[in-house]
């Protein structure tokens, strides 16, 4: 598409077979971190593989590519976990994993308004197209499920104030998202996908001064 021509593979600028090398180099490293972990990671970093290769042909068999991009990049969630404790606590790790693919739904969502026409074009299917005129309806939906799942691992580890005031302002600013969205302009769905990155930092601050 129009925004992506200018990435090193589209343009050219790299070969097939070097991004075939330079993808060996990433995943050996990958594979070096993760045999530095316990057992049970290792599992569990192992048992990711299949979504992380069924993720890239998802667009072109359903509308919900961007649930298979939330389970898949979210896997931190199990496995930061497990590599700290040498196992998961189901009642904080599945909520808090459950919460990222929902906050995946939504930022990859607004991503994926800007190529909608593209994408039809292409063949390639999205929750954007999918959602059409009732986005936000959706993405307001996946946000409150996103706030809960993240209110219940943090009461099943006993988090405490600082963590539900980060949570609180994470809803303000999603609310904000999706109240000022505009589906149908490309810069400013960049601008909102963007901003998730402020969701991300306010989250985590609230997660260390919480645990302090």
């Amino acid at each position: 598409v129009v925004r992506t021509a200018s990435r090193p593979l589209a343009a050219g600028d790299i070969s097939t077979f070097q991004s075939f090398v330079f993808l060996g180099g990433q995943l050996s490293l990958a594979l070096c971190v993760l045999l530095c972990l316990n057992y049970y990671s290792i599992i569990l970093g192992a048992a990711s593989l299949s979504l992380v290769i069924t993720y890239p042909l998802m667009k072109r068999i359903t509308y919900w590519p961007q649930l298979v991009l939330g389970l898949t990049f979210n896997w931190g969630a199990l496995l930061g976990w497990s590599a700290i404790r040498g196992s998961c606590e189901w009642g904080v790790c599945l909520p808090l994993y459950f919460a990222g693919v929902m906050w995946t739904l939504v930022y990859d969502t607004i991503y994926a308004h800007q190529d909608k026409r593209d994408d039809v074009i292409i063949g390639v299917k999205s929750t954007a197209l999918h959602f059409k005129e009732d986005t936000k309806q959706w993405l307001s939906g996946f946000s409150l499920a996103m706030l809960l799942g993240l209110c219940t691992a943090g009461m099943n580890c006993n988090q405490t104030f600082p963590y539900y005031s980060a949570v609180a302002a994470v809803g303000a600013h999603l609310a904000h998202q999706i109240y000022t969205l505009d589906i149908d302009k490309p810069e400013d769905c960049w601008k909102k996908f963007a901003s998730n990155r402020t969701v991300g930092v306010l989250l985590f601050v609230g997660i260390v001064l919480g645990n302090l």
